[in-house]
């Protein structure tokens, strides 16, 4: 008889069974999954996601880079915080039915936010795995460079878009926000020796792009599913195509995650690099 460890590690089922309770019983209006689904969920989309990864390549974060994967789930925490601070501006989202005890109102974010890294990542090493033809063969070795003028225009350019939304102020400037990181970071990654979309670019390797994007692009409808239903959510006051809508998010909306899945990309490349001095796992490769 095949057994279920055969098909799939424990943990994973375990993320499975999570993922599936806390979605009944949200619906069910049944607590703390009803105020509590997102977190909840995504921590067990997390398990089994990289179970998978696990089971395609016999490597994966929860099994062979532990200690990174807890780094980048902490550090995904300020990281998010980064957009809550642009939204003061733009004000495209806002949070309702929260917690009132400040102390669990708290908690609620930080596991939250602790959860959009990893998911992201997470997903694209699984569209990873299932892109890659047999036979491929990925340098993985990255070499710094000098900061061309290109690569200078390119900073100049991030800069200004994440200056200009707050000191216009804005609904109409999240475009610039999920833009923004990629141009100001990525030439600085790509100078230091990291992980950076310029690299492969230079080395014709469009993979890792596309991996994240369809991953921002997938996690993005899910984050909106779970949403919808959900108790404490957020909602948006996205002014362009408001009457059409998937979930509470209008369509226009959708567009921006995929580039947010690239800026999570360099953020973490810029944040690991200061930050973090143990092996590094390879992003969405």
């Amino acid at each position: 008889m095949l057994r279920l460890g055969e098909v799939l590690p424990l943990y994973g089922w375990v993320g499975a069974v999570v993922m599936a309770v806390s979605e009944v019983a949200m619906l069910a209006k049944i607590e703390p999954f009803w105020s509590w689904h997102t977190p909840i969920a995504w921590s067990g989309y997390i398990m089994l996601v990289d179970a998978l990864v696990w089971k395609r390549r016999g490597r994966s974060w929860l099994t062979t880079s532990r200690r990174e994967f807890v780094f980048l789930a902490l550090v995904s925490i300020p990281l998010w915080l980064v957009f809550e601070f642009f939204n003061l501006f733009i004000r495209n989202w806002q949070y309702v039915n929260l917690p009132e005890n400040p102390v669990w109102r708290t908690l609620g974010y930080a596991w939250s936010f602790a959860t959009i890294w990893p998911a992201i990542f997470e997903t694209g090493e699984l569209v990873a795995s299932l892109r890659a033809r047999p036979g491929d063969r990925r340098s993985l070795t990255t070499h710094g460079s000098r900061m061309s003028a290109a690569m200078w225009l390119s900073v100049g350019v991030g800069t200004a878009m994440l200056v200009w939304p707050v000191v216009a102020g804005s609904p109409y400037l999240a475009a610039p926000v999920w833009l923004g990181f990629i141009f100001l970071l990525d030439p600085w990654n790509t100078a230091f020796g990291g992980e950076a979309l310029l690299l492969d670019y230079r080395n014709r390797r469009w993979d890792r792009t596309w991996n994240l994007m369809i991953s921002g692009l997938a996690c993005g409808v899910v984050w909106e599913f779970w949403n919808y239903w959900a108790r404490t959510k957020w909602i948006y006051a996205v002014p362009i195509l408001t009457e059409w809508k998937i979930f509470e998010m209008p369509l226009a909306g959708y567009f921006g995650f995929p580039a947010f899945a690239l800026e999570c990309f360099t953020m973490y490349v810029a944040a690991r690099r200061l930050l973090w001095r143990g092996p590094s796992r390879p992003i969405s490769l």
